[in-house]
């Protein structure tokens, strides 16, 4: 059986593109935090060295931009596999276990990644604080963990959905 007559993977392809779009596009959007953030620290940098006074609530802006930076560019870290990954045994082993082996840490993470979804969602909304400084409500910075979580779901349900075709294409 090759990988174009297995059942359902055109539906697949199809997924795949729309989620890996998506995981592209909200990485963007993280990015574009950077420059605020780089304009802000420079500016307060600036202030505090030549005019000694630092520009309030710069820790906490940079603080919520890096969070959100980093978040929305999980899922597309995990796309492009630049996450750690230490493979010095698993490489040296058959392509068989090394696919039996990614399953089953594909299946970890997607664990995991739920737990971070169900509690990042039950946290962010029954969130009612306000930062100290600038009174910035913190339930979106909570709830962006859910999101960031569910796109990191996806990337998984992905990798494995890979995993699963490249496995049964072997057996067969």
């Amino acid at each position: 059986m090759d990988q174009e007559s297995i059942p359902g993977k055109g539906c697949f392809e199809i997924v795949k593109k729309g989620i890996r779009k998506v995981n592209r596009f909200i990485a963007g959007v993280g990015a574009l935090f950077l420059i605020p953030l780089m304009i802000i620290t420079a500016g307060d940098v600036v202030s505090r060295d030549v005019f000694n006074h630092p520009i309030s609530g710069t820790v906490e802006l940079s603080q919520y931009m890096l969070a959100v930076f980093i978040l929305l560019g999980l899922a597309y870290a995990q796309q492009i596999k630049a996450h750690v990954a230490v493979s010095l045994i698993t490489s040296r082993l058959p392509r068989y276990a090394q696919l039996i082996l990614s399953i089953i840490a594909t299946l970890l993470s997607l664990s995991i990644s739920g737990i971070l979804v169900w509690q990042g969602w039950v946290i962010g909304i029954g969130e009612k604080t306000v930062s100290d400084m600038l009174r910035v409500p913190q339930y979106p910075f909570r709830l962006i963990v859910a999101v960031a979580a569910f796109l990191m779901c996806l990337e998984l349900v992905v990798d494995l959905g890979d995993s699963l075709t490249k496995l049964v294409g072997k057996a067969s």
